[in-house]
């Protein structure tokens, strides 16, 4: 093996620099540090799949039941792997560790809510760690609550999914989710690069 030493290389006029063919290997020996000034492509992983949906009209509940949030409107979904027509879950196909949120912005009209709950229901089991997001209120004067929530899962990328669930407790009979914007009830998540 011949070592060439340079300070500099440079590509032809309008043309780009190749390192290597393919099946080589380019080792970057232990304390080298590269620096990047410009643009790079084909680094490191990537946040995808990832989606982020909301509840676009009020959802009525009733007093004191657990009920999916109805996320039926996507500010995006790339991958595809969200279900914003009927089931409401989140099915990543790329197996991995995700950072899952979200918030249901609860109601109660006419009256006050005594508690609010919200939960993520991994594979339909709302068993601590899943579960996330308890606020219990003892004064009689809230009737309007928005929790947020997250948790880090761990994927197999076939079938393992994940929901967002509500309950809350009124004082005088049904409570709703809040749907006006995708700032009141919202659910996203989205691959961490590892």
């Amino acid at each position: 093996m011949a070592t060439l030493f340079v300070d500099k290389l440079d590509p032809q006029s309008g043309t780009a620099l190749e390192i290597g063919s393919s099946g080589d290997t380019i080792t970057i020996p232990s304390g080298a540090t590269i620096t990047n000034n410009g643009t790079q492509t084909g680094f490191g992983g990537v946040n995808t799949p990832c989606f982020l949906a909301y509840l676009s009209a009020n959802q009525d509940v009733s007093n004191e039941v657990l009920t999916k949030c109805a996320f039926n409107t996507e500010v995006y979904d790339v991958g595809g792997c969200y279900d914003n027509s009927s089931n409401y879950r989140f099915t990543p196909t790329t197996a991995g560790k995700y950072m899952i949120y979200g918030k249901i912005h609860m109601q109660s009209p006419g009256g006050y809510l005594s508690y609010a709950k919200n939960y993520l229901k991994f594979n339909g089991e709302s068993s601590y760690p899943a579960m996330a997001g308890i606020q219990t209120y003892t004064q009689e004067v809230i009737d309007d609550s928005g929790i947020q929530v997250s948790q880090i899962l761990e994927f197999d990328g076939t079938d393992d999914y994940v929901e967002m669930f509500g309950v809350g407790g009124h004082n005088q009979g049904d409570v709703r989710f809040a749907g006006v914007n995708r700032y009141y009830s919202f659910f996203g998540g989205f691959k961490i690069i590892e």
